[in-house]
């Protein structure tokens, strides 16, 4: 009695023993499949997943100005004293003009007494030429441009279309010239005055 209750317990553990290691398998096969499965997964939406955009430039490159002066490759030829002396009274910089223009006056270093000026999208060379009207005169050969400045104002024009360019155009110095001769009218020259234009 005694060794059959023995080997009833000894086969009672066995089973036991079995059943357990069954369900171990079991859950270890499900464990691994579900790691499986989360690893396909991830594969799949790594697959699916869109391509990442380059980085942009953190700089853009700097664009060129829209119309910089240009300065001729050859040196022109010296003027004379004379006309060095009327260069010398150009009014220069960035000059109002009437209808909101603009043009801007620099001087040529490679040349001394002429000019470049910028109105629009044109850029003329100038040089002061004589004039038998007394009045300020720069010429650009070339393109037909004549800039005519007064004490008062300027004006630009192209001779050869017989347009009038910039008209009413004045520089701090012409502005206030222009105020003295609305409070102190000119004499007329036929009077034996002379005109405050011209001083």
């Amino acid at each position: 009695m005694m060794r059959m209750t023995s080997r009833w317990s000894v086969c009672s553990l066995l089973c036991l023993a079995g059943w357990a290691g069954a369900q171990t398998g079991t859950q270890g096969s499900g464990a691994a499949a579900d790691t499986n499965r989360t690893r396909a997964s991830s594969n799949v939406k790594s697959a699916n997943a869109p391509a990442s955009k380059p980085r942009r430039e953190a700089a853009r490159k700097p664009t060129a100005p829209a119309a910089a002066m240009s300065t001729p490759a050859e040196v022109m030829p010296a003027l004379e004293p004379e006309l060095i002396a009327l260069a010398d009274q150009v009014h220069l910089g960035q000059i109002a003009c009437e209808l909101g223009q603009t043009v801007v006056i620099t001087t040529d270093d490679k040349s001394p007494g002429r000019f470049f000026m910028h109105h629009k999208q044109q850029t003329y060379h100038l040089a002061p030429v004589m004039s038998q009207t007394g009045a300020l005169r720069l010429e650009d050969p070339r393109k037909g441009a004549v800039w005519i400045q007064l004490s008062n104002k300027s004006m630009l024009m192209n001779s050869q279309l017989g347009q009038r360019l910039a008209d009413e155009c004045q520089s701090p110095a012409q502005a206030a010239v222009a105020q003295a001769m609305k409070l102190a009218p000119p004499v007329h020259l036929l009077e034996g005055g002379r005109d405050v234009a011209r001083q």
